[in-house]
């Protein structure tokens, strides 16, 4: 079974032997962000994304959503956090590695940034180039902090709408959280934004942000699942990130 845990350790040994490109001295101005979308049609806060430490503190996991048919991918940096994040002018352009989680549902740049800085996602989706909002790398003053044990799982015997509660960790400066309910096979059944520390499968009253792809089917009892929660700060960091399995009894 490849949690979202196993699968970012897996992605820690297939960065291990690949050359680190995320040097942004090795980048002329020819490729920062704003010279990339000059003359094009863009569309700015349309990415979904966000970053946080991967399990070495060293990296850092650049998290998206790539929409059904978003094509040309591209990852964009500053030089250190100092830089002004809204000025396209500071963003360079880097290739580091991009890997797939949840079947590809998301997916992440891994980067080993000497130091923090800002970094945007951007992708083209029918001739627009869509644009994130700038992303906070905060690895060595705020680090992301991975406690499965933050999150809980509960139910009434015998029902199949599951509740899930959470609390903030270390960090208390979150503002979203992002809810994935999977199967164990890593299949995504409902991916979800609140902004309050509960969710229910798959009760939409109090969500902002409903990303979920197709209709998601009832919950079966003797079952094996996953629920993966993110929680974003204001500034698309990951305080906290917490995974458990769970089984409708």
């Amino acid at each position: 079974m490849k949690t979202f845990f196993k699968l970012l350790c897996f992605g820690m040994l297939l960065t291990g032997c690949s050359k680190d490109n995320t040097n942004s001295s090795e980048n002329s101005s020819e490729d920062t962000l704003a010279r990339f979308i000059t003359g094009k049609e863009i569309s700015e806060s349309s990415v979904i994304a966000c970053a946080g430490s991967a399990l070495d503190p060293s990296q850092v996991n650049v998290y998206f959503y790539p929409r059904p048919g978003a094509t040309d991918i591209r990852y964009f940096e500053t030089q250190n956090s100092a830089a002004d994040p809204n000025n396209f002018e500071n963003y360079v352009a880097l290739q580091p590695p991009m890997e797939g989680l949840f079947n590809g549902f998301l997916q992440f740049f891994r980067i080993s940034p000497p130091n923090e800085k800002w970094v945007i996602i951007t992708f083209e989706e029918n001739g627009i180039v869509n644009i994130s909002n700038p992303i906070r790398v905060k690895h060595l003053s705020q680090a992301t902090e991975y406690a499965p044990e933050n999150i809980s799982v509960s139910n009434t015997p015998g029902e199949t709408m599951p509740q899930f509660n959470w609390m903030d960790g270390t960090f208390e400066d979150s503002v979203i959280y992002f809810q994935v309910v999977s199967t164990k096979e890593g299949t995504v059944l409902s991916a979800t934004y609140t902004v309050e520390r509960i969710f229910q499968y798959y009760v939409l009253d109090n969500v902002v942000l409903n990303i979920t792809e197709a209709e998601p089917p009832n919950l079966e009892l003797g079952v094996d699942y996953n629920v993966t929660l993110l929680s974003v700060t204001e500034d698309n960091w990951v305080n906290l990130f917490s995974e458990i399995p769970f089984r409708l009894e």
